[in-house]
């Protein structure tokens, strides 16, 4: 397991549609994937993560509106942050290449191993994110029952 500490923020965001934001800090930027149904603590749930481009550093605190007519025009809430590490030996980059990348995320409401995997098929930015069956697992357990920022308090709609 590697003993590198790196940044993960989750920005819910309400565009076109509800998703969160998973983004993760790796080689100077925020890999970055949109989870549908949000991060889940339930080891029981795959969620569809769909690859977006990479985002710059200075992207990681961002709390806001982006106007309509704009790309991702809705608005956007810390829901999370905290460290992640690489929860397996060699380079986290070549992993993601692989298609495989585990995650060991400390965060103010996600914690414990997560699996980002590419499905390979259909879409090429298809992925699945789950949580395993650790210690942080909590069957059941809702994003959408977790609506504040971590960073202000607020929810999207506090925002107008």
């Amino acid at each position: 397991m590697s003993l590198v500490t790196r940044r993960f923020v989750v920005q819910r965001h309400r565009a076109r549609r509800l998703h969160y934001d998973l983004r993760l800090e790796l080689d100077g930027v925020l890999v970055s994937w949109a989870v549908p149904k949000g991060p889940t603590l339930d080891p029981t749930v795959r969620s569809l993560a769909v690859r977006v481009e990479d985002h710059a550093l200075g992207y990681f605190d961002f709390e806001g509106i982006i106007g309509a007519g704009r790309p991702g025009g809705g608005d956007v809430i810390v829901w999370d942050w905290g460290t992640w590490r690489h929860g397996r030996e060699g380079d986290p980059a070549a992993a993601l290449a692989a298609g495989q990348l585990h995650i060991d995320l400390d965060g103010e409401k996600l914690g414990g191993r997560f699996v980002l995997i590419h499905t390979g098929r259909g879409n090429p930015n298809h992925w699945l994110l789950l949580h395993k069956n650790d210690e942080y697992a909590s069957p059941g357990w809702n994003p959408e029952d977790h609506p504040r920022s971590v960073k202000t308090g607020r929810t999207n709609d506090e925002l107008h």
